[in-house]
């Protein structure tokens, strides 16, 4: 009987020694995957597109799992809140309240109004203007209708309404310990409704709860330091 080895049968006609695995090439030089492997991929640029296409990849898959499940009880839940998170009508009318109590409530009232301000200009006049990532296809995803809010014109990312809400939560939380828990569950259900209603990608969420907490740290930072000041002038008029 005929050596399949010795005769190259087993592999497509061709001796595998001679390294017929990659398309007949050895692998070490060969064109496995269209061309030489040493292309596969090209230094840190080369790695960091392919990641970038895998997250890209998995950040699909999330939103079209949670197009697909079908959850008709939280459905007009979280859409009658991502709509009440527009321009941050949720936050101000916290701070608002805030506000009316003297003390640490009315700084945590400034500096989680400061935050949104700095995270809605970051994410809206910069984050969105760099980035233009597309909205995600809505229709394709078949997300039904009783999700669905209008879908706004500005780019994908990053979610200006998480930057927003996290933004608040986080300033808000660190001057109110008290209110940092609601506050954060409030924060997390609206960052969640954009994807639910469709109008953004789980990447874009995320981005913008980084964003978040960036401009609650730069409001912090900058009460923080109008607030000395403005104790060392009182000791220095004195």
């Amino acid at each position: 009987m005929t050596d399949p080895k010795t005769h190259g049968h087993g592999d497509g006609g061709q001796d595998r020694d001679p390294g017929s695995g990659y398309g007949g090439q050895d692998p070490d030089r060969g064109s496995g995957y269209g061309g030489a492997r040493r292309k596969e991929p090209q230094g840190w640029a080369g790695t960091a597109r392919a990641v970038l296409q895998d997250l890209r990849a998995v950040d699909g898959a999330v939103y079209a799992a949670v197009a697909g499940t079908s959850t008709p009880t939280l459905d007009a839940a979280l859409r009658r809140l991502s709509t009440a998170a527009d321009h941050s009508k949720i936050s101000f009318s916290v701070a608002a309240l805030l506000a009316l109590a003297p003390g640490r409530p009315r700084r945590a009232a400034l500096v989680g109004a400061g935050a949104v301000a700095v995270a809605s200009a970051s994410a809206n006049l910069l984050g969105k203007r760099l980035v233009r990532r597309p909205r995600p296809d809505r229709e394709a995803a078949r997300v039904v209708a009783g999700r669905h809010v209008p879908m706004p014109d500005s780019a994908s990312f990053p979610s200006g309404h998480t930057a927003s809400a996290v933004a608040f939560a986080t300033a808000v939380g660190a001057t109110l310990p008290p209110a940092a828990a609601p506050l954060w569950a409030l924060a997390t259900a609206v960052a969640y409704s954009r994807v639910h209603t469709g109008v953004h990608y789980p990447g874009d969420v995320a981005a913008g709860a980084v964003l978040g907490v960036a401009s609650a740290a730069a409001s912090l930072t900058a009460v923080a330091s109008w607030t000395a000041a403005r104790g060392a002038g009182g000791t220095g008029s004195r």
